[in-house]
């Protein structure tokens, strides 16, 4: 166990103990809260297909989360009602399994409804067709609306209380439009900085750009 982490397992039992006026004088981890918008994760196999033979995504800018990128190359992405989106990101690495995550307003303009999942959790979800450069991938399931989450590394669970899998709430204070969101899912791992998730239209009905306050509790 890291020292980090001892001495923040340490505080959360202080405050356990002491109530509020102890947790109060910690000083508490640095939230960043992120807009997720509609992208992509493919599998080696469906990046070969779509992008030709060999091929390998081409990192374009780091993400917040250490290792994870937004690449340069997009797809078109075909709802059943043949509407598209004609260019959607895709972010690596890549995964054992391809998977679309789309907002809300963007699964009603492609005729899709898909269910909100804990990313992998892919069973029983709706396809989509993905075109691409050199091919075509049809995937039968995989499209899900990401729930809102909070990535979290065990220092910070442990000043929060919280552990694996459980839910916290996250208010956010912005002008005519506060909201508080509750059901964020935690997930806690090594190396992971804290870190909410929102998609474009939680984001976008709280004016997260303009927030003047945000608070993450149980």
């Amino acid at each position: 166990m890291d020292r980090n982490t001892l001495e923040a397992i340490i505080r959360h039992i202080l405050a356990e103990k002491f109530g509020n006026s102890f947790q109060s004088t910690v000083q508490r981890p640095e939230l960043i809260v992120s807009i997720s918008a509609r992208h992509i994760h493919l599998t080696d196999e469906d990046v070969e297909t779509l992008f030709g033979k060999g091929r390998r995504l081409t990192k374009m800018k780091d993400l917040y989360q250490d290792g994870f990128f937004a690449a340069e190359e997009t797809v078109m992405l075909i709802g059943p009602r043949k509407r598209m989106l004609p260019s959607v990101r895709i972010l690596g690495p890549t995964r054992k399994a391809s998977q679309v995550e789309l907002s809300f307003t963007d699964a009603i303009s492609l005729g899709l409804d898909p269910p909100v999942r804990e990313s992998g959790q892919l069973s029983g979800s709706p396809g989509c067709v993905l075109v691409g450069p050199a091919g075509v991938v049809e995937l039968k399931e995989g499209v899900i609306r990401a729930e809102r989450h909070v990535h979290m590394g065990p220092s910070d669970a442990a000043f929060y209380g919280v552990k694996d899998k459980e839910r916290m709430k996250l208010r956010i204070e912005a002008s005519g439009c506060s909201t508080t969101f509750e059901n964020v899912l935690v997930r806690i791992g090594e190396g992971i900085k804290l870190e909410v998730h929102l998609d474009t239209d939680e984001g976008n009905a709280v004016d997260l750009e303009h927030a003047t306050k945000i608070e993450l509790f149980k």
